[in-house]
């Protein structure tokens, strides 16, 4: 181990020179330090390498070639932003940006990603967010279809305008379980303003999904 060699080393020198005893402490003091330092970077190296990573550079999580095309493009690109949320999407024109500007953008990202188009001359840029769209948030409502199936609604459960369908709900488990007020709820539209709610409502009924209360059904009786 390299901290072991050194200390050996300097342990020889200090025993020819016979230095006095003040500069001794003051060397074992320096060197004491340096072999933390070192120990601390050999440590932090294994880390790298335990977790499968080299200290020289951590690569982003993008596609080589796309990083490629575009390191070897020279015209500027049309970018777009596609925004992906939880519940809606949004899109933003970015402009023309040179290849470089656009590394450098999914550099300072690393969880975006980037599809470069067959022509070579634009690139649509992808960002997953945990939250929901503004849209979302002013028009989602969480209900039950026709299909007695727990859904997310564009406006509310009566215009009939899904936008996701979770699972089909067991009415009548849930009703004798909820204060009819909340079954009411349901039945009218749960609007959801934020992604903590919308976490909430999803959690709260997901107990009364059918599929989860027929395996529970099924265990019990097996047992």
């Amino acid at each position: 181990m390299m901290t072991f060699s050194l200390w050996k080393q300097l342990k020889k020198k200090l025993k020819r020179k016979r230095r006095p005893l003040w500069s001794m402490c003051a060397a074992t003091a320096v060197l004491m330090a340096v072999i933390i330092l070192l120990a601390t970077a050999e440590h932090t190296m294994a880390m790298h390498i335990a977790n499968g990573r080299s200290t020289s550079h951590l690569e982003p999580a993008h596609d080589k070639s796309v990083l490629q095309k575009l390191e070897q493009t020279e015209q500027t690109l049309l970018v777009k932003l596609h925004r992906v949320f939880v519940c809606g999407e949004e899109e933003q024109v970015l402009g023309e940006l040179s290849p470089k500007q656009v590394i450098n953008m999914l550099t300072q990202y690393p969880d975006w990603t980037a599809i470069l188009n067959q022509d070579d001359r634009s690139v649509l840029l992808e960002q997953h967010i945990n939250d929901l769209s503004d849209y979302c948030k002013s028009n989602a409502y969480f209900g039950v279809d026709r299909q007695g199936n727990f859904s997310l609604f564009d406006g509310l459960p009566v215009k009939d305008k899904v936008m996701r369908t979770f699972f089909q709900i067991d009415i009548q488990y849930m009703e004798s379980n909820l204060p009819q007020e909340r079954v009411d709820q349901l039945a009218k539209g749960i609007r959801v303003n934020d992604i903590d709610e919308y976490n909430s409502v999803l959690s709260t009924f997901s107990d009364f999904a059918k599929e989860r209360n027929e395996e529970g059904r099924e265990g019990t009786e097996r047992y």
